[in-house]
């Protein structure tokens, strides 16, 4: 298959780049930053260079990891946000449904489904965060402009029966946290695993599962995030006393975040719910927090990545 993957030179492009290679499709990386497995270097708000691109490649697929991100928000005006997010989304649809194209994955997040007063965790329980949350009300131009990507790629699998899914990724970035420093980077990234983050490696296989099934699902929206350990009836408790909960799970965590004097969450307030990726898509990432407990015991390499000097290749 000859696919077009945007965001080709970003963090997830270099990982599923290669993996797409792999199994024999012939990719043509769009990136407005030059990689090593970018072809084009450009902007899909082009809508000239993105309709070029389909031409000269033959394009049968899109894969549109392409965006301007949460950090970006201190760094870029509301006005670019939606010139990438948005018309930089509408371009692509518009020449996937020229071309009679039957699959195309959207790669949104999991940040457009958080309000302020979620974000605030002022509640009694932790918020349980599914494909039905909502209404949805993003706190930021990044949601609002994923958000409105979502709404074109809707329209478009029901004007032009092509196969859409949208992939809600939640956490797989490798640098530190840009608004919490209470815990160490790996440490914090160990903990997400409970309840809001995946590897890079597992984003990039759900983009490849997603591909494979959209012409058969149409249009679908997954959150996509490691397996929680934790039940929807359980989010008091994880609320004013996650310790006990995780210590139900998993007896031996304190021992083993002890010894490499680590902290466990002590209140989760929002839980990332990827159980119907696995039902609809046959997806489960395959790295969960039993992975980082069992690195833990065997003293061996953490399964996820941090790389706390990590900056955007468009940024370099």
């Amino acid at each position: 298959m000859r696919i077009l993957l945007t965001g080709s030179s970003g963090w997830l492009g270099r990982y599923l780049a290669p993996a797409l290679k792999a199994r024999g499709d012939t990719v043509t990386g769009l990136d407005v930053a030059p990689g090593g497995h970018t072809d084009v270097v450009g902007s899909v708000a082009d809508r000239a260079l993105v309709e070029e691109v389909f031409l000269e490649h033959g394009i049968e697929a899109v894969i549109h990891g392409g965006a301007l991100h949460k950090p970006d928000v201190a760094r870029y005006p509301k006005q670019a946000f939606v010139d990438v997010n948005v018309t930089g989304t509408l371009n692509l649809l518009e020449a996937a449904a020229a071309a009679g194209h039957d699959r195309f994955v959207f790669t949104s997040t999991t940040s457009l489904m958080i309000s302020q007063a979620i974000r605030d965790e002022a509640g009694d329980a932790a918020v349980w965060l599914d494909e039905t949350a909502g209404p949805l009300a993003p706190r930021n131009v990044y949601g609002v402009t994923k958000l409105a990507a979502e709404g074109l790629c809707r329209l478009f699998a029901s004007e032009h029966r092509l196969g859409i899914v949208v992939l809600r990724t939640a956490r797989f970035f490798p640098e530190e946290d840009d608004t919490l420093d209470h815990l160490s980077g790996e440490n914090l990234k160990a903990n997400e695993f409970l309840n809001r983050r995946l590897t890079v490696e597992d984003a990039a296989a759900a983009h490849i599962a997603a591909l494979d099934r959209a012409p058969e699902l149409g249009f679908e929206t997954f959150v996509v995030a490691a397996p929680t350990p934790f039940q929807r009836n359980e989010a008091g408790e994880l609320k004013c006393g996650a310790a006990a909960v995780i210590a139900r799970h998993f007896p031996q965590a304190a021992q083993l975040y002890a010894a490499r004097g680590w902290q466990l969450p002590g209140s989760i307030g929002r839980v990332y719910d990827a159980s119907r990726m696995e039902r609809v898509l046959g997806f489960r990432c395959r790295t969960d927090f039993a992975a980082i407990l069992k690195a833990l015991e065997e003293g061996g390499p953490l399964p996820f990545q941090h790389d706390p000097a990590y900056v955007s290749p468009k940024e370099v």
